[in-house]
């Protein structure tokens, strides 16, 4: 009999971890709490709200992997002018030298072309949405796992691929140690306190203008902006916030779309006014991806790495996910490599 196992999220982590591991022959049940997969992937009408890029260049992980799934890709366009708003309404135009950003890639699509691929690797039935698991426990040969519902399952290993935050929200008997408890809630969840936004148009302007669509405020409701296009199709600008999730609580959606395209105008002319759509996604709020203390915002970049933990659950848990990943934590290079790191040992 096949050994079985239990991964509990959807994200890329997961879905890499289940397709690794069917290869090698495990009996793989893949359960997620959403109504899809994808995790913090998510795309619409080819527009990504979560992760966009990844780097060839030193992401060989990623690059593989989208070369043998056969997704086409293409590169971020940089062409142009930089747009800066140090102070509220003075603009300032830079010419950026040849070569001042490594090159990074898109996937036509958007990211979760990635997702798709890989859970079109996995057996019909493999993934269970919907599916929020309440309890952890181990039983004389096996862990036993209980969803929301009731219903419970036994297997003989399971991977946890979801934020390790997100882990004070199941219940493991033996319970898990202070220290181990302390590890998972002091890991920040990369980006989950951020917003990002989409202004999308029927054609990209700003590049009739010498402009590259990159815009950096430190006055405006956007910090960083960015192309977001997709070849042969509509046109898009994409923003990171300059507000945390608290400022950004004081608007409502309609008033904080109004503050975006007032920024991209002044950044950009009055073009940017005749958006078609504005799309939203604020991860903070997002019960899947955020705990309360992910609301605050990161000073600096979190150190990210495996999390051991006790003895006790050797062989029988394991961690995966972006935040487990020592070089490349917060990328899906670093989701991908936990995954392999985790599908290793087993």
């Amino acid at each position: 009999m096949n050994p079985s196992i239990a991964i509990i999220g959807a994200g890329v982590s997961g879905l890499y971890a289940a397709s690794l591991l069917i290869e090698k022959g495990y009996d793989v049940t893949v359960f997620e709490a959403r109504d899809r997969i994808g995790g913090r992937v998510l795309s619409h009408d080819g527009f990504d709200l979560g992760p966009t890029w990844y780097w060839p260049e030193t992401e060989t992980t990623i690059t593989q992997l989208i070369e043998r799934l056969g997704l086409p890709t293409f590169t971020q366009y940089t062409a142009g002018d930089l747009m800066l708003e140090r102070q509220f309404g003075v603009i300032e135009r830079h010419t950026l030298p040849p070569g001042h950003t490594v090159p990074s890639m898109r996937l036509v699509g958007g990211m979760m072309t990635l997702t798709t691929a890989l859970a079109a690797t996995l057996p019909d039935g493999t993934i269970k949405l919907e599916s929020t698991v309440t309890l952890i426990q181990q039983t004389e040969d096996e862990v036993s796992i209980e969803l929301e519902t009731g219903r419970s399952q036994t297997f003989s290993h399971v991977i946890l691929a979801i934020p390790p935050r997100l882990a004070s929200r199941i219940s493991f008997q033996p319970e898990l140690s202070e220290t181990t408890k302390s590890n998972l809630a002091n890991t920040p969840t990369w980006m989950a306190g951020q917003a990002k936004v989409l202004a999308v148009y029927d054609r990209p302007f700003w590049r009739d203008n010498g402009q590259s669509g990159q815009g950096m405020s430190w006055a405006g409701v956007l910090q960083e902006i960015h192309d977001a296009s997709q070849p042969g199709g509509l046109a898009a600008l994409f923003g990171f916030f300059r507000l945390s999730a608290a400022e950004r609580s004081v608007f409502d959606q309609d008033e904080l779309n109004r503050r975006v395209i007032d920024q991209l105008v002044r950044l950009f002319g009055e073009e940017a006014r005749q958006s078609r759509d504005v799309l939203y996604m604020d991860w903070s709020s997002d019960r899947d991806t955020a705990s309360p203390r992910d609301a605050q915002p990161l000073t600096e970049f979190p150190v990210y790495q495996p999390i051991a933990l006790d003895p006790a659950w050797e062989g029988r848990l394991s961690l995966a996910g972006t935040e487990t990943d020592s070089l490349f934590g917060g990328h899906i290079e670093g989701a991908l490599r936990a995954a392999e790191r985790v599908v290793e040992k087993l």
